[in-house]
């Protein structure tokens, strides 16, 4: 009796005993530790897999995810951009050694209108020059960036318009080259809501806290101008709203920057 109870034992199934390895003459112990070392395997392939996920999510960057509160949590800044490349037309001043003297505000902002329509004027209630671009721009990122590409000038122009109906901003700013121009407005395409300009202060007009707005970077040689458009109530544009002959209007002040390429180049044949 007690030997055929030592021979039930000995055949009695282990909690790691496998029916294909034991097959394979693999003793319940050794199981045993193959199933230690294939879990503890998978736990690292698992980690390795987790720290590639992570990996490929990219880096937090606490300036683009919260860069509008910089200016608190009403911040004014545009909810749709949109950038264009820089024409041949400008390649006079694509190099700012070709093209070194500083603009002036007089250059810049000398009109004090800008015609939309016959009816329809916008005027400009304040201006700005700035030496280099930290006073006119916020945002940790583009600050870096325009650094990097040797921003000099920020010229500001606020406007108004003559029916009280809508507020526009013109920023033109100077870098080193067409190269920095053209990467600048580049990287607004995904990070304007992380860094923008400042707007202008004036008694007159304001961007509305948490309006709507509208913006567009035009590089042009080696400066990029900035439009910025809204109405004066925050709304989105309705089908009365002209935002297009609005930002025509408002790239007026570009115009210093074509005399400066006809002053290069001599005007067109």
């Amino acid at each position: 009796m007690a030997a055929a109870l030592r021979k039930r034992r000995r055949y009695q199934r282990s909690d790691w005993q496998f029916p294909l390895l034991t097959d394979w003459g693999m003793r319940p112990e050794k199981q045993r530790l193959l199933v230690i070392i294939a879990t503890v395997a998978g736990v690292l392939a698992g980690a390795a897999g987790l720290v590639a996920a992570m990996v490929s999510l990219g880096t937090y960057s606490p300036e683009r995810q919260a860069g509008a509160a910089v200016l608190g949590p009403d911040t004014a800044l545009p909810q749709v951009f949109r950038g264009w490349n820089s024409p041949k037309l400008f390649d006079p001043v694509v190099d700012r050694t070709k093209d070194s003297q500083p603009l002036t505000e007089k250059e810049v902002f000398g009109q004090k209108e800008l015609a939309v329509s016959k009816r329809l004027k916008l005027k400009l209630v304040a201006k700005q020059l700035d030496t280099g671009c930290s006073a006119a721009l916020w945002g940790g990122s583009l600050l870096e960036q325009v650094s990097e590409a040797g921003c000099t000038q920020a010229a500001r122009g606020l406007y108004a318009s003559s029916d009280g109906r809508y507020i526009g901003q013109y920023t033109l700013l100077n870098l080193k080259d067409g190269q920095s121009a053209s990467e600048l407005v580049e990287s607004l395409k995904t990070l304007y809501r992380g860094g923008w300009a400042r707007p202008l202060a004036s008694s007159k007009v304001a961007f509305p806290a948490g309006g709507y707005s509208e913006a567009g970077g035009y590089a042009l040689g080696h400066y990029v101008g900035l439009v910025w458009l809204g109405r004066v109530d925050g709304a989105e544009p309705g089908s009365k709203d002209d935002y297009v002959s609005l930002t025509l209007a408002l790239r007026g002040a570009e115009k210093a920057v074509y005399r400066r390429v006809v002053a290069i180049a001599g005007p067109p044949s």
